[in-house]
């Protein structure tokens, strides 16, 4: 396999630089095109970056023509997916629906496609206003879930008791012109009914179903996703009826090229679709996803944008566990206490902390509360769990409060 393989900037922790890695292991010369290539912690693995303004196709699509020979092109950032999908139309290479990845990636737009396929989901409201958003209670009722139509990484979603909780936070959110790419934000929100019930993750790549992923979320009313766990035990019947109403949204949507991540909660009416997101998991689940079945989400990625069949069946039954370290305040990181104990747990491969001691830390209530990770892999469902539990509960991150300084 030959040519350029074109990465339009990427995620700044996660997957990055396993699409690098993956693409030079492919025969494939990566090319990072960014706004700020110096931005990544990819120099020592990318040999050519350019810059470009990536947040215009034009501009992308002529830097991808002076390259020469372009294989593929992708992003692992979910902000620049639009951008991706755009660009490979413009030069006659294999990609997504365009048009699909901005209906998907516009949550209000997404929900209303959805509602007209009749794909479970639950009531919802896309508000301009904070007084729309109090209105939209008519329907969706108390509590609700509000939170802004793009995003990822429950960035701004918060579980809202009353009334006055629903329009202060529209009214927060509604302030926010751009988000932490600088990219800008429509002026709406969404009101959703809350829904109860376990939640999972269901993986889909070309419209086929790799595997269920169940998750757990931190303390209400935030949405902090602190674990994973694949394959979730789920048992077939209950995997079909999830799959299914994944598989739905998907078909409704026209995701039917690479990676969607589908969201659902197991209501006691039965699963609805919290939201779809057109690209690879988050939160490490496609490496969990790789030690539990041999399938390689990222190199199947990068085969689809070359137009290779990738590789989805699995060679191994095993389970993976993930949990995450988790800010337990906002202040000065002195240190992470317990990491080497965790690392000798039984069935724990890897124990990773991101930030270095004596450095700020906050809590936003979203993922870049994590501090770091421990994964375990075993033979059966139970013991994956039991090690990454045992394991977390052996790390503490010491937050020191936050001086005020003197007036």
């Amino acid at each position: 396999m030959t040519g350029r393989l074109v990465l339009v900037e990427s995620n700044t922790t996660g997957t990055g630089r396993q699409f690098v890695r993956r693409g030079v292991e492919m025969g494939l010369r990566p090319v990072l095109l960014a706004a700020d290539p110096d931005r990544y912690d990819l120099r020592d693995v990318v040999p050519e970056s350019l810059r470009v303004d990536t947040n215009d196709p034009a501009a992308v699509a002529r830097a991808c023509r002076g390259l020469g020979e372009t294989a593929g092109i992708v992003s692992s950032s979910e902000y620049f997916v639009p951008v991706v999908a755009e660009v490979a139309d413009r030069l006659g290479l294999p990609g997504p629906s365009a048009d699909a990845v901005r209906v998907t990636r516009d949550k209000g737009r997404q929900r209303r496609l959805l509602a007209v396929a009749g794909v479970p989901q639950p009531e919802f409201v896309i508000a301009g206003t904070p007084g729309e958003a109090r209105e939209a209670l008519v329907a969706t009722g108390l509590p609700a879930v509000v939170k802004p139509v793009t995003g990822s990484g429950s960035i701004g979603v918060l579980l809202c008791r009353t009334s006055d909780e629903v329009t202060g936070h529209a009214e927060r959110l509604l302030t926010v012109t751009h988000n932490e790419r600088g990219h800008r934000i429509p002026a709406r929100v969404l009101v959703e009914q809350a829904v109860t019930g376990p939640e999972f993750s269901v993986e889909v790549f070309g419209g086929q179903v790799v595997g269920i992923t169940r998750k757990h979320l931190g303390r209400l009313p935030r949405f902090v996703e602190t674990g994973h766990d694949f394959p979730a035990p789920v048992g077939r019947s209950r995997g079909d009826r999830l799959t299914a109403v994944a598989l739905a949204a998907t078909r409704a949507l026209g995701l039917d090229f690479g990676a969607a991540h589908v969201e659902v909660r197991e209501s006691a009416a039965g699963p609805v679709v919290v939201e779809v997101n057109p690209r690879l998991a988050g939160g490490l689940i496609p490496r969990l996803v790789a030690e539990a079945t041999g399938v390689d989400l990222i190199t199947a990625t990068l085969l689809a944008a070359v137009g290779e069949p990738p590789r989805l069946t699995a060679d191994r039954a095993r389970s993976a566990s993930i949990r995450f370290v988790v800010a337990p305040r906002g202040g000065t990181l002195s240190e992470v206490r317990g990491a080497a104990a965790a690392r000798r747990q039984p069935q724990v491969i890897e124990v990773d902390i991101y930030r270095p001691d004596n450095t700020p830390v906050s809590v936003t209530g979203d993922f870049r509360d994590r501090l770091g990770h421990v994964l375990a892999v075993a033979d059966r469902a139970a013991l994956a769990e039991a090690a990454a539990d045992s394991a977390i509960r052996l790390i503490k991150p010491v937050v020191s409060a936050a001086r005020v300084a003197a007036r």
